[in-house]
């Protein structure tokens, strides 16, 4: 069977076949047409006219047609987060006669749909059905189709699916707004609620102190706007979205901290004590940017004063406060940069809100919670020993301050990850991403743009970029932070 492009000789059969359609809808108690609201005669006259509707018979008999959209896209669909291609091709109105359903047609006319669209250039498809449209869902998931948000028609009042498939090996993938997961409560005791107020998070509690914003950890993952985690978007796409990594723990932590108290006095293994010591899962190395502090600056612990040695050290934790005088302090404001290596003791300061680039690893030591006691008495666990094994007395820092300036500012190349700083002066072109990236908006509401789309990315707002992303602009008047593996 072809499908073939309608004609006028077909166009009283095209109408009646809508009309039982919408009518069988109707019957199932689906919402999604009504004849005469949508579609209607006008709109497949249209169709057929303009050379946009295609059918398909058996034995003669109409039993399926399609329209392909053209140029005229509806506003709806420019807000949709579509997750690839650069030039898409859209269809709408998939029917099959009620009696013929089941048959495999549909499946048919777009097999036939998906060949027009890949001949005329197009790299990728979209589409839309009612949430509730069981039937047609089951049938663009088995084509391989993926959902990717959802669009509400004001002249109907449907809630539909917004669906995406790649037509090429090559389509690029585009940028995903990130849904981050939280930690708080007991796991935070020190977390406040600028998350919320500076950030607009929909944190789960007063005491939140992590926002999670790229993460593969269990039980703490982030996710896309369909729900989907991070892992599951890996497993899927494979190296287009994250290079090298695809066969790969993912290697990277991305996370927005806030202090209403002071953290725990801690220190993170190295790769190497952390695979022999902790099961093989990767040790810790991190590094802040401060985005606030308390009125006249903020205090962070950043390694222990010179001369100090590990027997003293451990002598004193084994005391419990006759550490703090061993503690090197140093004073931080918005806009300063601490990298932070695995063995370097350290602890955030009361009051202060950053953003964390880190290995993907939950591996802390803690030597001191500051005699802190929970509602029942209790103290937090310590792990004196571990944290003995892997300090490094001689890791002695200072914070890097990084002026305000336009353009795009690479402050950290380490190891394991870099981090660039971009203000853009009206625009800004954004480095070429490596395996993938991670860009949050720190200050500013800007646009994240690409050949064919765009974003908002406001503030607190993290979108991950595949290894496929095509080349980026941030437009606007902000600063954001961008991460990569090294």
């Amino acid at each position: 069977m072809d499908t073939i492009r309608a004609t006028e000789k077909d166009l009283e059969e095209l109408l009646a076949l809508y009309q039982r359609v919408a009518d069988q809808m109707q019957a199932e108690g689906l919402k999604q047409w009504q004849w005469g609201i949508y579609p209607t005669e006008e709109l497949i006259r249209e169709d057929v006219a303009q050379g946009l509707m295609y059918i398909q018979r058996v034995d003669g008999v109409l039993a399926g047609a399609v329209s392909i959209v053209g140029t005229d896209l509806e506003p709806e669909y420019e807000t949709v987060p579509w997750t690839g291609g650069l030039n898409p091709g859209y269809f709408h109105r998939l029917v099959v006669d009620p009696p013929m359903q089941g048959a495999g047609i549909a499946g048919d006319i777009l097999d036939d749909l998906l060949q027009m669209l890949r001949r005329a250039g197009c790299d990728c498809v979209r589409c839309d059905t009612s949430v509730e449209n069981r039937r047609a869902l089951r049938l663009y998931e088995k084509m391989g189709f993926r959902p990717c948000g959802h669009i509400y028609w004001s002249s109907t009042g449907n809630r539909n699916v917004a669906l995406n498939k790649p037509l090429k090996r090559e389509t690029p993938l585009w940028p995903i707004k990130m849904t981050p997961a939280f930690r708080g409560g007991s796991l935070t005791p020190w977390g406040g609620e600028k998350l919320r107020t500076r950030f607009g998070k929909d944190i789960p509690d007063a005491t939140t102190g992590e926002s999670l914003e790229v993460s593969c950890i269990p039980g703490l993952e982030s996710t896309d706007n369909m729900g989907r985690t991070l892992t599951e978007l890996i497993a899927y796409h494979g190296e287009k979205i994250v290079g090298r990594y695809a066969d790969k723990p993912f290697p990277l932590l991305l996370k927005l901290i806030d202090a209403r108290d002071m953290l725990s006095v801690q220190v993170h293994p190295g790769d190497a004590y952390a695979a022999q010591n902790e099961g093989g899962k990767l040790g810790k190395t991190e590094a802040w940017l401060i985005l606030d502090t308390p009125e006249g600056g903020g205090e962070l612990v950043y390694g222990i004063k010179t001369g100090t040695t590990l027997g003293e050290l451990k002598e004193a934790c084994e005391q419990g406060s006759a550490v703090e005088n061993l503690l090197q302090r140093v004073k931080v404001r918005a806009g300063d940069v601490c990298y932070i290596p695995s063995g370097c003791v350290h602890a955030i300061g009361a009051g202060i809100l950053l953003y964390e680039i880190q290995e993907s690893s939950d591996l802390t030591y803690r030597f001191y919670d500051w005699d802190r006691k929970d509602a029942n008495g209790n103290r937090r666990e310590l792990h004196l020993k571990k944290a003995l094994d892997v300090t490094n007395l001689k890791m002695h820092r200072r914070p890097v301050h990084v002026e305000r300036a336009f353009g795009t500012k690479r402050v950290l190349n380490e190891e394991n990850f870099t981090l660039d700083i971009i203000q853009p002066e009206g625009s800004a072109a954004l480095p070429e991403i490596n395996h993938f990236g991670m860009i949050t908006a720190v200050e500013g509401e800007m646009m994240l743009q690409w050949a064919s789309g765009s974003m908002t990315i406001r503030p607190g707002e993290t979108f991950f970029l595949p290894a496929s992303v095509p080349p980026l602009t941030l437009k606007g008047t902000g600063i954001a932070a961008l991460a990569m593996p090294a």
